[in-house]
């Protein structure tokens, strides 16, 4: 079932790694911060819905909103200590969010329902999946999509194949890679609750071949589960895009605007396992996570971070900037999104902060379009993004549509190969924005 050492997909590019610097590097624990900002959306969804007033005392681990939909989860306090506030606060993708902040009490007190199951593996399947929605895990490669939303597909849509994604194809982020070294246990037992929620005997992981360590733990762990196999994937971005990473490992392929139940398969990331493991053995919420600082920083490192931790706490525990920052990206620099202040705070999805040089952006001059076809061959979705990007700069909305403008995955594939220095993936983001604005119309 797992004979293919090497798998792969159409497109795709294979910028610089630069995972040297972190990749060796364990994961340390930062120092409690003074005060975190618990913002109510950090998922996919509907924001949550605040439980707690102004003064209230609260422990690590305890709920401090709740649900406002199905296609949401509640947050939860990461430190003990006050509510010292609850406003609007500076987010990082952008904009304020209501936010719930906590003055640290320094005692670190957890919540008194997290306690360790030894027999977790036993509970019903719909119990784990109301516990991994109570624990507010929504997926931590980026999507934050809810997980227990995820792991409820209609009934008609038969998963066959789970699988999970080790693959961490952005430049510079390691904080997988360390996860799958460190707690590689916790990530199979995890994966194993998500194939039991989700009833299926198949399970892949898959993990780029630039971390042969990574592979080879993750292969001695869960040699003793038959229907668990580990698969060595060629080094390219995007690998761990869903659809891309179905395709290489299953040679199935997901129709445009489809989801990965249309071919039988559910992705997850390895830090969400963990999660889930977490939430399953212990009903300990989601309340950390690993993050990798990287960059022009005086010392790269992966740091196990509370959630709600300010930026800056992380960059002055990793020695400041060397240089004065031409740009802070949370996440990848592919994917990722530039911050204006440090204030920000770390939330569920937040798997990097990477620091940039000005030699680093990668942007000159644009000039026009070459016609060179470079964007149509690597786009791993066969999208054409210099005729969508054409048509967005001339107003030409919902001809672009027409184009499928709504099924690129803003990888950056195109905007990273284009000589003509064009910002394509923008322009598309753009397009994708203003064909769903009028679809809720």
């Amino acid at each position: 079932m797992f004979d293919i050492l090497k798998r792969n997909f159409k497109g795709g590019v294979h910028p610089k790694e630069n995972k040297k610097y972190t990749e060796s590097k364990p994961i340390e624990e930062i120092p409690l911060p003074e005060e975190v900002i618990i913002p109510l959306q950090q998922h996919i969804g509907k924001p949550s819905k605040i439980i707690v007033n102004k003064g209230d005392k609260v422990n690590a681990g305890d709920p401090v909103s709740e649900a406002g939909g199905f296609v949401s989860v509640p947050c939860h306090a990461s430190i003990s200590g006050t509510v010292k506030a609850i406003q609007p606060h500076i987010h990082p993708l952008g904009g304020e969010v209501n936010s719930v902040i906590i003055e640290s009490d320094g005692e670190d007190k957890y919540s008194e329902k997290i306690e360790f199951n030894p027999d977790y593996m036993n509970l019903p399947a719909e119990e784990m999946k109301n516990m991994i929605y109570e624990a507010g895990i929504a997926g931590m490669g980026g999507a934050t999509f809810p997980t227990h939303v995820k792991l409820s597909p209609p009934p008609e849509k038969k998963i066959d194949t789970a699988i999970l994604n080790g693959s961490e194809c952005e430049p510079y982020l390691t904080s997988d890679h360390r996860l799958m070294l460190e707690k590689t246990e916790e990530i199979i037992e995890g994966f194993r609750i998500i194939m039991k929620i989700l009833g299926v005997n198949r399970g892949i992981v898959g993990i780029e071949n630039n971390k042969p360590d990574a592979i080879k733990k993750m292969e001695d762990v869960s040699s003793k589960f038959p229907e668990i196999g580990v698969v060595s994937l060629d080094v390219k971005y995007p690998q761990g895009a869903e659809k891309q990473l179905i395709y290489a490992l299953t040679r199935r392929k997901v129709p445009p605007g489809k989801l990965p139940m249309e071919v039988g398969c559910l992705v997850q990331n390895v830090g969400t396992a963990k999660a889930v493991y977490d939430a399953v053995a212990f009903k300990r919420p989601l309340i950390d996570r690993v993050v990798t600082v990287a960059g022009d920083i005086t010392h790269q490192k992966n740091l196990n971070v509370r959630i709600g931790t300010p930026l800056k706490n992380l960059t002055d525990y990793c020695g400041g900037f060397v240089n004065s920052p031409k740009k802070i990206i949370i996440g990848g620099p592919m994917m990722g999104i530039a911050q204006h202040s440090l204030n920000a705070p770390v939330i569920k999805g937040t798997s990097g902060i990477i620091i940039l040089r000005s030699e680093q952006i990668g942007f000159g001059k644009t000039t026009p379009c070459l016609n060179c076809g470079k964007c149509v061959e690597i786009c791993p979705m066969n999208l054409t993004p210099n005729i969508i990007a054409s048509l967005v700069e001339n107003g030409r909305i919902e001809d672009a549509g027409e184009y499928n403008a709504l099924d690129c995955i803003e990888c950056g594939c195109c905007s990273y190969i284009c000589p003509a220095r064009i910002n394509l993936v923008q322009n598309i983001k753009f397009a994708k924005f203003k064909i769903m604005q009028e679809a809720k119309k």
